[in-house]
């Protein structure tokens, strides 16, 4: 932008962009010298400067007139350059605070031309919007404007970046630019020289544009799959060195790590944890480390940082952001500094992530008219992000990984009347612990989604919720290597019987399996149900022992009685009536006879023979089964073994065979039980 509005007054320009990888961050001593040689005469830092006290210096004893144009928070002592271009200069007045980088350049230009250059507020907007700055005031008049022109634009360089991501230029929004140009034009510095982003921009031959964006898309791959791992990296630091108690600020670090995307790292790692961040790369070879910071609200990184800033040779940013250098040796320091620094101004709250509700809504009142309508007040960003709304309680109608690698989560949510689509980036893990049919309430964004012509709404998620217990369904899948994977590593596995546990043994090697009966059970948010319960008083115990939030059923059972059923009454008869005409029958040699002769299975035939001899209808010895003459009358019922395959049906039908609301609903009221049970311990 600058570049072209000099070159538009006769200035012979050339643009000198600081490698990050040789030069660091921020102003270099050793590269003004460098330009100073090439015949540099006037040098004009952008979006940098403020904090290069040292580097400003030598640059006006070379002899070159120094103009510093920066919107980083200003130090206690302001460069001595000729001219200090600031929206915040402590001799200044100007009354929007807020610009970036772009916008105090836009400010010069204008005031070199005699008025501003509007069409250069096609640039102004994407460095607006990318530098993360409030779109208030001039910022929102300036991104509105230039966003109305990079749609109808015919700059080669803008018209390429389009084609190569694949979106329409006449719908593009702060969110192109903020997801799809500003990371394009970013991937280049970020991995070594970032002149090919300003050659693009400044292209006026489509071929040639054509070519520098296809190069920024690889670019921007290379940095994704860069971020990709690096982050992997930190997360599993993270895990091993502080498990579930994350301290205040986050310093992590990294030999080898790409200096250019460790500011993107650092976001993650701050929206993952709700924690402020540092990411650094070691280079050994130098000694130094160098890294950049991301905050959360409560925790102003460059005042923090100030406060250390005999351990950093180098920094710079403002509250929410900021990069610097410092010594490997004084890593530790720092970590240890910046924690005990944030104990004193974040409370336990600041650490929670809130996220503000702007209007809550029903299904019925999502329309494509109000969506369409708030298209209207656009740009969205800092200091005026996109409304906010909450859908409480819906019923999840579907749930399914989505994308190449299944890392999003998509949603059906509604009733038989209204239905809504929701995705939520980033959380395709979320699906394995989400439960059929549940309850969820979600925030987010509503968009339209339109396709062949069709509008539909669909909601962005920002975040979900579940308020009730939820219960996991694995009761048909016989493999365990199946469902196992979904079970959370701290979830209490629970078996009824001894040959559950010598069933499971091979599949579960480091995993305890805790027995009803002999094992203590303890409170555990995610419990699993291996094997039936021969009672449903056993469940009930389960329940209250454990206070369990979710419910992962498999109900392993060795030998069903569901589908043998009970012998009804008339066999019964017929077996009694059978035995008494007999002397004795004998079970090892005549069962066969008798099977193939009433049509019965065997084991039916034994378990009568069991239940006559538990009521003690019949003597059994060796195989003989002889009828006593001293029965009396007796029912059924009484017999243990009849009682046992009574209510191992009754449970089978229960808890096996039901259907899952049906079985949600015996889980309800096990809970329901032990809540009012609770209470009266306490009334």
């Amino acid at each position: 932008m600058l570049t072209t509005a000099l070159e538009r007054l006769g200035a012979k320009v050339n643009f000198a962009i600081p490698n990050r990888f040789e030069h660091g961050y921020g102003p270099n001593s050793d590269y003004f010298e460098q330009l100073h040689t090439e015949g540099t005469e006037v040098l004009i830092t952008v979006d940098n400067g403020i904090s290069g006290i040292e580097q400003i210096a030598f640059a006006k004893s070379l002899g070159m007139t120094v103009i510093v144009t920066d919107h980083h928070e200003m130090g206690d002592v302001l460069p001595e350059a000729d001219a200090v271009i600031h929206p915040r200069h402590p001799e200044g007045n100007y009354p929007f605070a807020e610009l970036a980088g772009v916008g105090v350049a836009f400010k010069l230009a204008s005031a070199l031309l005699g008025k501003p250059p509007l069409d250069l507020l096609e640039f102004v907007a994407i460095g607006t919007i990318a530098d993360l700055v409030p779109l208030e005031d001039e910022n929102r008049y300036m991104v509105k404007e230039g966003i109305r022109r990079l749609r109808r634009t015919q700059r080669p360089g803008i018209k390429a970046l389009m084609q190569v991501s694949g979106h329409e230029q006449n719908a593009l929004s702060e969110e192109t630019i903020g997801f799809t140009i500003g990371p394009r034009l970013n991937a280049p510095g970020r991995l070594g020289d970032a002149d090919p982003a300003v050659d693009l921009l400044k292209s006026e031959d489509e071929q040639q544009a054509l070519g520098i964006a296809e190069e920024l898309n690889d670019l921007n791959k290379e940095r994704q799959q860069l971020v990709k791992e690096i982050a992997k990296e930190a997360q599993e630091q993270v895990e091993i060195r502080y498990g579930d108690h994350v301290p205040h600020v986050l310093v992590i670090e990294g030999e080898g790590w790409n200096p250019g995307v460790v500011g993107i790292v650092s976001s993650r790692l701050t929206e993952k944890y709700y924690r402020p961040s540092i990411i650094l790369s070691l280079d050994r070879e130098t000694g130094m480390a160098k890294g950049s910071a991301r905050s959360i609200e409560g925790f102003d990184l460059y005042k923090e940082l100030s406060k250390n800033a005999s351990i950093l040779p180098h920094f710079g940013g403002h509250a929410m952001a900021a990069g610097m250098s410092l010594k490997i040796e004084d890593v530790e320091l720092l970590r240890s500094n910046l924690n005990e620094q944030a104990k004193e101004v974040l409370t336990t709250e600041d650490l929670q992530p809130i996220v503000s509700i702007d209007v809550p809504l029903a299904l019925d009142e999502i329309d494509i008219a109000s969506i369409e309508a708030l298209e209207k007040i656009r740009p969205f960003g800092m200091g005026f992000p996109k409304p906010v709304f909450l859908l409480e309680q819906l019923d999840t109608i579907s749930v399914r990984k989505i994308g190449s690698a299944k890392d999003h989560l998509k949603l059906e949510m509604g009733d038989r009347s209204e239905r809504l689509d929701a995705i939520f980036f980033g959380a395709g893990a979320l699906a394995d612990e989400m439960a059929p049919q549940s309850k969820l309430s979600l925030t987010g964004d509503l968009q339209i989604n339109e396709w062949n012509g069709n509008k539909k709404a669909q909601l962005l998620v920002e975040d979900v919720k579940c308020d009730e217990w939820q219960l996991f369904d694995y009761r048909g899948i016989r493999d365990p290597a199946r469902w196992l994977p979904m079970i959370p590593d701290q979830a209490q596995f629970i078996a009824f019987s001894e040959e559950a546990i010598q069933h499971f043994a091979p599949f579960f090697k480091n995993i305890p399996i805790a027995l009803i009966g002999r094992d203590e059970l303890h409170p555990s948010f995610s419990i699993v149900l291996l094997d039936m319960p021969s009672a449903e008083e056993q469940l009930k115990q389960v329940m209250e022992k454990t206070l369990a939030g979710r419910v992962y059923l498999h109900l392993h059972v060795h030998d069903s009685m569901y589908f043998e059923k009970m012998p009804d009454r008339q066999q019964f008869g017929w077996y009694y009536s059978f035995l008494k005409k007999r002397e004795t029958f004998d079970l090892h040699n005549q069962i066969d006879m008798l099977s193939k002769h009433k049509g019965w299975k065997k084991d039916v035939i034994k378990f009568m023979t069991k239940v006559f001899y538990e009521l003690e209808f019949v003597t059994l010895e060796n195989g003989k089964v002889t009828m006593l003459t001293s029965a009396g009358k007796r029912d059924l019922a009484e017999a243990p073994s009849y009682k046992k395959r009574q209510q191992q049906i009754k449970l089978e039908e229960l808890l096996l065979y039901a259907p899952y609301q049906d079985l949600k609903k015996v889980f309800d009221s096990l809970r329901e039980t032990e809540a009012v049970e609770e209470e009266k311990l306490w009334t």
